[in-house]
């Protein structure tokens, strides 16, 4: 397992068009891959699961995953959230 926090850069934080990205990201990936705000804890492939969180700019979260390729899906992830989405 392996876990990384990170702040979201971006204002808007993860709405649709952004969580939308982070997904297909997320997908690319084998491992299993969580987010987690707070308490809460969803999975990183699931869009009602990463809009139910609610994230907006300057929120951390920590990234999460279990699998054969989980610190490339956590760094690939982390470095698509540290370029605000290219927005």
């Amino acid at each position: 397992m392996f876990v990384r926090e990170v702040e979201v850069k971006n204002q808007v934080g993860l709405h649709a068009r952004p969580a939308t990205f982070f997904i297909q990201k997320a997908n690319e990936y084998k491992s299993s891959i969580w987010v987690e705000k707070e308490e809460r804890r969803v999975n990183a492939k699931s869009l009602l699961g990463i809009l139910s969180l609610g994230i907006v700019g300057g929120t951390p979260i920590r990234i999460i995953a279990d699998g054969s390729d989980e610190q490339l899906a956590v760094d690939g992830l982390t470095k698509l959230i540290e370029s605000g989405f290219e927005e």
